[in-house]
């Protein structure tokens, strides 16, 4: 594929490339930034739908990300820092960006699991948080995660950069809540939500079967509507005097209690 070079801040690509920092922008283009040598990588390497690869122009296109694009049939374009700036939403802007196209995955794909472990999350607005969620859901080879409407937007450049990739490896799925967990019931999965008033320990719920479990906002919690649906409660022992556990960090027991009950074997790190 021929490569092209930008040097204006007033190219109209350069332009919709910048309004992709918005959520708006992401919406309306239905793409979004992907920025830095590792997280392009694998985007490419996962096949995520990269459809532009913008590189610093003086540094040069990275080794890591030109072994990727062999086949051609990613554009490629060289830009001038000061394109990079205008496109980047980190302090000190990346030598790559990708620009790529949200992702089609359907909820079917998670509901077809046959051993289904799926996290769902309700108005998490913490891109961080949401991040280490997808990370450790990606660890423990979860089906998937379902956002409900409230949750920081996946696309965010803080989300994307804080998944450090795993949003490629795992399916995310965007949906309307009360009328999935209803149809994932029917299914026969159970849904588990956390709860400090709850008397049953994760440690004695069994994980073994189709489970969803269900993570709420980091200061309100599951809304009322979606807690409604959830079969049973289970509450994170704790020996120390801390309150509770940061939403993400309980995602992280709760993933890997199930793994563990799996019998899955993890691999070395």
């Amino acid at each position: 594929m021929k490569q092209f070079k930008i040097e204006s801040l007033q190219n109209p690509r350069v332009k919709l490339w910048a309004q992709l920092l918005d959520k708006k922008g992401r919406d309306k283009q239905g793409l979004y930034l992907v920025e830095g040598i590792h997280l392009v990588q694998e985007a490419l390497r996962y096949d995520a739908g990269v459809e532009t690869v913008l590189y610093s122009e003086e540094r040069g296109l990275p080794a890591e990300i030109a072994a990727c694009l062999n086949d051609g049939m990613v554009e490629r374009i060289a830009v001038t820092e000061q394109v990079l700036i205008k496109c980047s939403d980190a302090q000190t802007p990346q030598p790559v960006i990708g620009i790529v196209r949200k992702s089609a995955k359907t909820i079917e794909q998670l509901l077809a699991s046959p051993e289904s472990l799926v996290v769902v999350v309700d108005g998490v607005q913490d891109p961080g948080n949401l991040g280490t969620i997808i990370r450790s859901a990606d660890a423990v080879g979860a089906a998937g995660v379902v956002l409900g409407k409230g949750t920081v937007d996946l696309y965010n450049p803080k989300t994307v950069r804080s998944t450090m990739g795993s949003m490629f490896h795992v399916p995310v799925v965007e949906t309307e809540l009360l009328p999935l967990l209803d149809l994932a019931r029917s299914r026969g999965i159970q849904l588990v939500g956390t709860s400090l008033q709850a008397s049953r320990s994760c440690y004695d719920m069994d994980l073994t079967v189709p489970t969803w479990i269900i993570l709420g906002n980091e200061g309100k919690g599951v809304s009322a509507e979606v807690a409604a649906q959830v079969d049973t409660g289970v509450i994170i022992p704790m020996k120390g005097r801390s309150e509770s556990l940061n939403v993400a960090m309980a995602a992280t027991v709760l993933l890997f209690e199930a793994m563990r009950q799996r019998g899955d074997r993890p691999r070395p790190v």
